[in-house]
């Protein structure tokens, strides 16, 4: 979003000449990506009601900005450009990712963006030396700059990962605040919306729903089975299974969504639906029947909803041991493509039991059902304000929808 202009109000040095509402706590959220954006909108009815409170956005710098300023724009908040909010003190900043954010000049919270930290990445210091690999998020390079920590509050989903914190960067061990997982809670209240999803997706009375569920990357279900869903689509009875595909939002806009649906044009053709990027996606996986997955987290989260998960590809090399993703690797059936796909199938769905899931929803927060008080507390706390009196509920997951091919008349489709 470089380029935008500069704003006068409801921020700034002479923002008092122009404002309508004075004495307002100043809440900066930083967007760095779409994926990191819906994660932060799970945030904003904590505190954006509250009379005090003046929320503003801002895109950060991140290789996957592409679609920040389109989900900006849906979320019709006032934007100010990165340039501009790091010149600007504020009350509090919000962030789901460390791109730059030393440059903030606010107090920082930072949120995970997925099921927890468990991604390893290679680890360097000032100069570049590489050492051993780290879980992303949880190591001293993303957090800490010019020997200070970076965020003042560092949320975790799960007590766990404070052992890990502890090992890659002590330093920062004060700033952790074990809060719990938003969508763990939101799909634990959304399951009886079940069939409102399906029908929401076209699933019609009967039928079996596959979702592929793939994350970014050259490992991810979409980087490494390229023909799955024509697979899919030759080998499952058009009579009895939809099939749904999931992709990351950096999918998305780090191919472009033309491009996108351009590869799956032959696939949507033939009754493939594409998740739009901007659907909500919880609730495509509580109405799913059997989800092929990956290591990212729409996998994870869709084992912790009591789904069936068989995973097309893994790679565990990436991937902390100890993590809901190993977890779920460890005890999931692998999807071989040289066998009948629907036998497959049938077999996850059959031998599917609830201990699984309930082990993998146990590993990724470690405060079930108590993400938005605790959230909110901590929100509160450090904007310096008393709580509003009402309770925060946790509310079921939107409707989804998807991305069909047309039908066109008269010419064969």
């Amino acid at each position: 979003m470089s380029g935008m202009e500069w704003r006068q109000v409801p921020v700034g040095p002479d923002a008092g000449r122009w404002i309508t509402r004075t004495g307002c706590k100043t809440v900066l959220v930083v967007v760095h990506t779409v994926t990191m954006g819906q994660r932060l909108t799970k945030l904003l009815s904590l505190f954006e009601t509250d009379q005090r409170v003046q929320v503003v956005f801002t895109a950060g710098p991140h290789a996957f900005g592409n679609g920040v300023a389109r989900l900006l724009r849906r979320l019709d908040g006032l934007v100010i450009p990165w340039e501009q909010a790091t010149t600007i003190p504020f009350d509090l900043a919000l962030a789901a990712g460390y791109p730059s954010v030393h440059e903030l000049r606010a107090p920082l919270i930072v949120v995970p963006h997925g099921a927890a930290y468990n991604k390893l990445v290679l680890r360097s210091d000032a100069v570049g030396v590489v050492g051993a690999r780290g879980v992303y998020g949880l190591d001293r390079q993303h957090l800490v700059r010019g020997g200070r920590v970076v965020p003042d509050a560092l949320v975790l989903s799960h007590r766990a990962d404070l052992a890990v914190l502890g090992r890659q960067c002590p330093e920062a061990v004060p700033s952790a605040e074990v809060v719990g997982d938003p969508c763990c809670d939101e799909l634990a209240v959304s399951r009886p919306l079940r069939a409102a999803y399906r029908q929401a997706l076209g699933v019609a009375e009967g039928k079996r729903l596959v979702v592929t569920a793939s994350t970014w990357g050259t490992e991810s279900l979409f980087g490494q089975l390229t023909d799955l869903h024509d697979r899919l689509l030759a080998e499952l009875p058009r009579d009895q299974y939809e099939v749904v595909a999931l992709m990351h939002p950096n999918v998305w806009y780090g191919q472009g969504p033309r491009q996108v649906r351009a590869w799956q044009s032959d696939a949507r053709r033939r009754g493939l639906a594409l998740l739009s990027p901007a659907s909500e996606w919880l609730s495509a996986l509580v109405a799913a029947d059997v989800v092929i997955g990956d290591a990212g987290s729409s996998s994870v989260y869709a084992a912790a909803a009591g789904v069936p998960v068989t995973i097309g590809t893994f790679p565990s090399e990436d991937i902390a041991l100890g993590t809901a993703a190993a977890l779920l690797a460890t005890a999931s059936a692998a999807l071989h493509l040289g066998r009948p796909i629907e036998r497959q199938l049938a077999d996850v769905m059959a031998c599917h039991t609830a201990e699984l899931s309930q082990l993998v929803a146990a590993r990724i927060t470690s405060e079930p059902g108590r993400f938005r008080s605790n959230m909110r507390r901590l929100i509160y706390r450090m904007l310096g304000l008393t709580q509003p009196p009402s309770i925060p509920v946790t509310l079921p997951a939107p409707m989804p929808w998807v991305i069909r091919q047309p039908v066109v008349t008269g010419q064969g489709e």
